[in-house]
């Protein structure tokens, strides 16, 4: 029941789709829009002493997760988990995302991010960048992209990237987590998921091939060179851009807080396929479940944890982001984050459950 009030009626309004919501949402696309296509940001910037319009873009993002990390630190303070995984994010984007660049630039050294790995960030392996930085800074760009995240995925789940490192997931995790129930739960979507987030990988790991040949080839292909140059700035333009950003960000309030990371976002899509073969799973208390509902309402990436629970069956999903609220909202204690080589014996048997997916 909605309390009294006009504090509570405005954040009813803004966590269920009312007229705040779609204001806040047009309110973000305008931000984003503004951001990418303009140069509006650059003034602002400068008169606040700051270089360029992304550093000024990086302090408020690191400030949103700041406010909402704050939140989630009060609103889940009884929970270990959160509080050392919120903890972590903060961290994470204060320093390797938001001050060590900056550092390093103030330093005459390359800007360079250490917490955003490719395939998320293309231009860690797109060889005309990355060959022009130290030996040290390549030797990372490939050896964290290519060995250690899939290596920590296998064992931890991609939750190590999605939920403690990446700065989607942080923003979504903190400032977004009023508004994690909005993610549609419905077969549509996740069927429109499946198709989504891969085919962006799929596009994502050919253009960083083409990249790589362009380059060996030099300027002896001149066609090849400038499909490749085309095909390199559409990805930034609809991927980066637009999917990230303005859809991303921008439908916080109308579809959830994981648009990008759920649907779209090539790291993601990465690590989940490596994650359905590891360790990582949500194992289920047998016969406990009460068919509350309140794991499937409050999953972020749309799954329907119910179904599974209800089926006495534990888990492995690929969009699973380990952010534990299933876990954390189940009143039954029916549901448990694990890391386990061994699975469990109903997990080897294929059930068809009606809305299981």
């Amino acid at each position: 029941m909605l309390k009294q009030g006009k504090a509570n009626r405005l954040a009813h309004d803004l966590t269920h789709r009312g007229v705040t919501a779609w204001l806040l949402s047009a309110a973000l696309f305008a931000f984003y829009l503004a951001l990418y296509f303009t140069e509006g940001f650059t003034g602002v910037a400068r008169a606040l002493g700051l270089p360029d319009k992304w550093t000024l873009y990086g302090l408020l993002y690191t400030l949103a997760i700041l406010a909402g990390g704050v939140h989630v630190l009060r609103k889940y303070r009884h929970n270990r988990y959160q509080v050392v995984r919120t903890a972590v994010v903060m961290f994470v984007q204060v320093t390797l995302a938001f001050a060590v660049p900056q550092i390093l630039k103030f330093f005459h050294q390359p800007e360079y991010y250490f917490s955003y790995l490719w395939p998320l960030k293309l231009e860690d392996l797109t060889p005309g960048i990355v060959f022009q930085l130290p030996l040290p800074y390549i030797l990372y760009s490939f050896l964290a992209a290519l060995l250690l995240a899939p290596a920590l995925a296998a064992l931890f789940g991609k939750r190590w990237y999605c939920s403690w490192v990446c700065g989607c997931g942080g923003l979504a995790n903190t400032a977004g987590d009023p508004l994690r129930h909005l993610t549609s739960k419905s077969s549509a979507a996740w069927k429109f998921e499946k198709v989504a987030i891969h085919t962006v990988l799929a596009v994502c790991v050919t253009l960083t091939a083409l990249l790589f040949v362009t380059w060996g080839l030099g300027s002896r292909h001149p066609r090849l060179s400038a499909f490749t140059y085309h095909f390199q700035s559409l990805y930034g333009l609809v991927v980066v851009a637009m999917l990230s950003g303005v859809i991303g960000v921008g439908l916080y309030p109308i579809g959830g807080t994981r648009v990008w990371c759920r649907n779209f976002c090539p790291m993601a899509a990465l690590l989940g396929l490596v994650q359905k073969i590891g360790r990582y799973r949500i194992t289920v208390k047998q016969n406990m479940c009460i068919s509350c509902g309140l794991c499937s309402k409050y999953c972020e990436m749309g799954i329907d944890v119910r179904a599974y629970a209800q089926a006495n069956t534990s888990f492995t999903r690929a969009s699973c982001v380990g952010c534990g609220l299933c876990a954390e909202v189940c009143p039954r204690g029916v549901l448990r984050l694990e890391n386990t080589a061994t699975k469990a014996p109903q997990e080897f048997v294929l059930v068809r459950i009606s809305g299981v997916r």
